[in-house]
């Protein structure tokens, strides 16, 4: 068995993002009627954002990996507002919202968990860059002469 991610599918958390979208869909489809373009449409929208920003982002580099799913986290939070604003209307039983938060929250973690992974990468990517450039730096110093009389400038060229 491999754990190579070859695609943004072989991630855990945006298969059970996949799952949140779709139990959200089950969910808001008892919403009353004059919800269909309140809580019921924003809801959706929220929960699909979040696998196809983690999706998306997947196809970027890293500087765009991360701001995808720091973008996947913030839908991440909106929806869960909204699930408790729906709560509170009464459009989700407590039921729903123990089934709810069953899958939200692993969805928030794991996305929490692929961030700070993807910043550590980048820290890592960027101090490797500094280095190089650090080397490269040292390198160019020690092949500066030494001799005080080559470091003199020609009168002529002044």
């Amino acid at each position: 068995m491999s754990n190579t991610i070859k695609s943004y599918r072989d991630l855990l958390v945006w298969q059970k993002a996949m799952d949140l979208a779709d139990l959200v869909y089950q969910i808001t489809d008892t919403f009353p009627p004059p919800e269909r373009f309140g809580l019921t449409f924003q809801m959706r929208k929220a929960a699909v954002s979040i696998p196809s920003n983690i999706g998306e982002g997947h196809r970027h580099k890293l500087p765009g990996y991360i701001h995808r799913v720091t973008v996947a986290l913030g839908e991440h939070a909106e929806l869960e507002t909204q699930a408790l604003l729906s709560q509170r209307r009464r459009f989700i039983s407590r039921t729903q919202m123990a089934e709810f938060d069953a899958l939200a929250t692993p969805v928030g973690e794991l996305a929490h968990g692929l961030l700070r992974s993807l910043e550590d990468r980048l820290a890592q990517q960027e101090g490797q860059t500094v280095n190089a450039k650090s080397q490269a730096r040292t390198k160019r110093q020690s092949q500066v002469p030494t001799n005080p009389e080559s470091q003199t400038p020609n009168p002529g060229a002044l």
